[in-house]
């Protein structure tokens, strides 16, 4: 399975029950043109984090719904960016392939302009801690992007282990930062080589991001800060010099 499919998360609503396995443009399309009802607000969550059903004739599917509106204001990130980061990362990883973030839109919805995310239906008593050993290439794309979005909170809950087998990355509202920000669980990696094929995405990244005419930079102009996007170039071109992980600098807390 790659990031092209989406399965087992979308249900038909014609009386059968079915689930529906979307290309992801049509996935993006039902989050951002759907309509959206809210079922209340998610626990545990710093920002107002709401979990919503978006429908679009006869399909639906559960989602997050991030607005702009219910977000706590940070000392050392600009007021009201925080979704729009939730959105360049999920852009930066379709670019790069990895790692697995759920289809991310940015839309207008009961509480204002937001980013609305397919709600990702994962086993609730697995995290990075429990499968850290047993799907090590999942965690080393997941650190690998964390370095080069300068990710402040990956903490061990935003790797979900999903009903469908697959490894998801979420909350990505606090990077791009230009200074260093990185604060993660996942250091086991640290001073070893980045594989050849992570190092050849990275490359590949690159030529999007310096040519003006390219959507994901076009995109990233529109959604980051002018020393944001500067800063990102320098932390990739720093992955692609050294070729390792770097080592650590912060963790979250709580780490859970």
């Amino acid at each position: 399975m790659t990031q092209g499919d989406i399965y087992e998360m979308i249900s038909r609503e014609d009386g059968t029950g079915d689930q529906a396995a979307l290309p992801v443009e049509r996935v993006l399309d039902l989050l951002r043109h759907g309509e959206m009802e809210l079922h209340g607000i998610l626990p545990w969550s710093t920002n107002y984090t709401y979990l919503a059903s978006v429908r679009d004739g006869d399909l639906k599917c559960m989602a997050v719904y991030k607005p702009r509106r219910g977000e706590r204001p940070l000392w050392d990130f600009p007021r009201g960016t925080l979704y729009l980061r939730e959105y360049a990362a999920y852009l930066v990883s379709r670019v790069l392939g990895w790692p697995l973030i759920p289809p991310t839109v940015l839309r207008s919805g009961p509480q204002g302009p937001g980013a609305v995310q397919l709600y990702i239906d994962a086993d609730p008593e697995a995290n990075f801690f429990t499968f850290r050993h047993e799907r090590i290439e999942d965690l080393r794309r997941i650190a690998a992007f964390d370095h080069l979005v300068n990710n402040a909170d990956r903490k061990a809950g935003h790797c979900l282990l999903g009903r469908d087998g697959r490894i998801w990355a979420i909350d990505h509202g606090i990077t791009f930062h230009a200074d260093p920000k990185l604060r993660t669980v996942i250091w086991e990696f640290a001073g070893q080589p980045i594989p050849a094929a992570l190092l050849a995405d990275l490359r590949s990244l690159r030529v999007c991001l310096v040519k003006d005419s390219d959507p994901l930079a076009q995109a990233l102009h529109r959604l980051l800060l002018a020393d944001e996007k500067v800063a990102l170039l320098a932390r990739l071109d720093s992955l692609l010099a050294e070729g390792v992980f770097p080592e650590p600098y912060a963790i979250p807390w709580p780490p859970v």
